[in-house]
């Protein structure tokens, strides 16, 4: 499948609104429907994502295997999820003025590679330095995902196609455990980390012949280079305060550490295009709801697994299908939100799903003592329902509102907020559950998620002012019927 147009340089250019006629501008052809396009981009967005847990359940096979303390293999995990979340910011501004295919190319490669290269470890430092560059090649997948989605179908069909990725990087994150066992139980630790590599490459065997040949990798110039380094070192010093406060509180103190880099980088040539193109496209509040609905997701499937093994006595692997009921609900809700949205409008359906989504959280905090998984599991199945009604079409929303040539950037913006989230829920409930005790520890926590969803309501609802509300606009108002 290649384009009819070969050799030239593909960058997906969209019409404005629905119904539009895709138009040629120079060199770039016109948009077709390349749905095979699309998958890659849902199977890559699950791959990156399961790479974030799967590896929790082995630290301590990898431990005995590399004779190194359970806090060494610990950065099993930490060397990827750092440098996915650290670099999001300056690889999505280093990826908007490049093409989609090298970049996609050289990170589902080089993701591939350090994979086999983790599994090939002898010692603890090459499996940290293998997984730290897995992590940079995550990052320019989580960048590029939504933008080969959005880029790869008629802005009439912008909600299916972004409900792909949207559904399936979650659904990563939730089996990543699951799938980790299941791996364990058979096989070694070591294929934790191979199981990936025929997923990624068959996506490269896809791209190589879907995607229009054209553009090359450029490096970064030292402005941008200086923008990494702030804002890699806030983040970073961000994220291990978070993470490492779940069992330390005093790990927290060094979220002030984190500030003086942020706040220069904010401040400086790179932050301020990335904050003024958030306000004038009206992207805050989307963002903000992002964030939050992360932030409910990831704090309820702690306190859930918390409580169902520590306070209901439940064996692990039926905790592991109750939990399992979440994203059973958002695999089936997530290609009917998309649809939704493609016919009704964006907006509506992202509110429906959050306020589901709050929902089934808030039924989680009401059945008291009477916690047996059929209990929960409904509940779950409600709330996954909601988040899989949600994750398309709040992604249509953010990519359609991105300016030409800036959906790199806006794409890096909602990753960070989703990941902050992810990171952010877990240590708001542990706070939680320490502050009110082990009596109202779990409620206190799902109390907290459920107002973290409830919170993106009014934010979703909310119209954006800004270019991406004016007339004829395809983020709020229900797209043209397809012909």
């Amino acid at each position: 499948m290649t384009d009819d147009a070969s050799g030239a340089e593909w960058r997906g250019d969209v019409p404005e609104r629905p119904g539009d006629v895709p138009k040629r501008r120079g060199d770039v052809p016109e948009v077709h429907d390349r749905w095979l396009l699309v998958s890659v981009a849902g199977v890559l967005s699950f791959v990156a994502m399961l790479d974030m847990n799967i590896v929790n359940v082995a630290l301590a096979d990898i431990s005995e295997g590399l004779g190194v303390s359970s806090a060494t293999a610990q950065w099993a995990v930490l060397g990827y999820q750092l440098p996915v979340v650290a670099l999001l910011l300056p690889v999505g501004h280093w990826l908007d003025d490049m093409s989609v295919r090298p970049a996609l190319l050289a990170a589902t490669a080089g993701f591939g590679l350090c994979g086999a290269l983790a599994a090939a470890s002898p010692w603890a430092f090459w499996l940290i330095a293998a997984r730290i560059g897995q992590g940079a090649c995550g990052a320019v997948l989580f960048v590029l995902m939504p933008v080969l989605a959005v880029r790869s179908v008629r802005p009439e069909l912008r909600g299916r196609a972004m409900s792909v990725p949207a559904t399936l990087g979650p659904l990563g994150a939730v089996v990543g455990p699951a799938v980790g066992g299941l791996l364990l139980d058979h096989l070694c630790w070591r294929w934790i980390f191979l199981v990936k590599i025929p997923l990624c490459l068959v996506a490269l065997a896809v791209v190589w012949r879907a995607m229009p040949r054209g553009g090359r990798l450029r490096g970064p110039d030292r402005r941008s280079l200086v923008d990494t380094a702030l804002v890699a070192t806030g983040v970073t010093i961000l994220l291990l305060s978070l993470t490492l406060g779940s069992d330390a509180p005093a790990w927290l103190a060094l979220v002030l550490v984190a500030v003086p880099p942020l706040w220069w980088w904010l401040r400086g040539p790179g932050g301020r295009p990335v904050t003024g193109l958030l306000r004038a496209a009206g992207l805050l509040r989307v963002h903000g709801a992002v964030l939050a609905l992360a932030v409910g997701f990831a704090a309820m499937h702690y306190v859930v697994a918390l409580r169902l093994q520590r306070d209901e006595d439940v064996s692990a692997t039926t905790t592991g299908l109750t939990v399992l009921a979440f994203p059973l609900g958002m695999g089936l809700a997530g290609p009917l939100g998309g649809r939704l949205a493609d016919r009704y409008g964006a907006r509506p359906v992202a509110v429906t799903g959050a306020a589901l989504t709050a929902t089934g959280l808030l039924l989680l905090v009401l059945p008291g003592d009477g916690w047996s998984p059929p209990e929960v599991a409904w509940r779950l199945v409600l709330a996954g329902i909601g988040m899989g009604l949600t994750g398309g079409p709040t992604q249509a929303l953010v990519m359609g509102a991105a300016p030409p040539g800036r959906a790199a950037t806006v794409g890096s913006t909602v990753q960070l907020a989703r990941s902050l989230g992810f990171t952010l829920g877990p240590a708001l409930a542990t706070a939680a559950w320490r502050l009110t005790g082990p009596d109202g520890g779990a409620r206190t926590g799902l109390a907290l998620a459920a107002t973290a969803a409830c919170l993106a309501v009014p934010l979703l609802a909310l119209p954006a002012r800004g270019p991406a509300n004016l007339p004829g606009s395809a983020t709020d108002a229900a797209p043209a019927a397809p012909r």
